[in-house]
């Protein structure tokens, strides 16, 4: 007869040890961290390259603003003889290159940057009608909270600044002419692509 032994109890198995739970917000917020940083980097870089972008403006919509400015200008100065016609085509200036950039495009002008302006003069004004007519002017831009910019441009002259557009009104006085000089400017604006001026 044979006889049977017991088996052994079977040793109890271990558990098997549970993979580490991975940090995931943590590692949501690293990369995160490092795509926010390279982004800053990249629109730091180009704007240290291009500088200050300049504000897209419509010449249309500048040319009516300024034309409507030079008709209360006009209006303000009431110099004898009355209004005199303004010229009827915009004058544009030139604009220039921003940050780094500049530095390779030393006094090259962008084509798609333009100042706007209208110019009108006046000749044989004496002194004491120049100096009345532009202190109407100077009055009526200070009421309406004009900002002024400029003085002693001449004999008699000052600018002021539209605190809200950037437009500026310059007006001068040349005592050995007797010209009265205003001019209504609109600062740089970048125009749409294929505008033709």
């Amino acid at each position: 007869m044979t006889s049977v032994q017991p088996s052994a109890p079977a040793a109890p198995s271990r558990p098997r040890p549970r993979p580490r739970p991975r940090p995931r917000p943590v590692y949501a917020a690293l990369v995160l961290g490092v795509a926010a940083l390279l982004l800053a980097t990249c629109w730091g870089a180009y704007r240290l390259w291009n500088g200050a972008p300049y504000p897209e403006v419509d010449p249309h919509v500048v040319a009516t603003r300024l034309g409507s400015e030079a008709e209360r200008v006009e209006n303000d100065l009431a110099l004898p003889g009355g209004p005199r016609s303004l010229p009827h085509q915009m004058e544009t200036g030139a604009c220039y290159y921003r940050g780094l950039r500049s530095l390779a495009h030393i006094d090259e002008s962008r084509p798609d940057v333009r100042t706007f302006s209208l110019e009108q003069e006046t000749t044989g004004l004496p002194e004491d009608t120049a100096r009345a007519a532009q202190e109407r002017l100077r009055s009526r831009l200070s009421q309406q909270g004009w900002k002024p910019i400029g003085q002693n441009l001449s004999t008699t002259g000052f600018r002021f600044e539209n605190r809200d557009t950037g437009d500026q009104v310059h007006v001068a006085w040349y005592k050995h002419t007797g010209t009265l000089v205003f001019r209504v400017y609109a600062p740089c604006g970048k125009i749409p692509d294929g505008y033709a001026l």
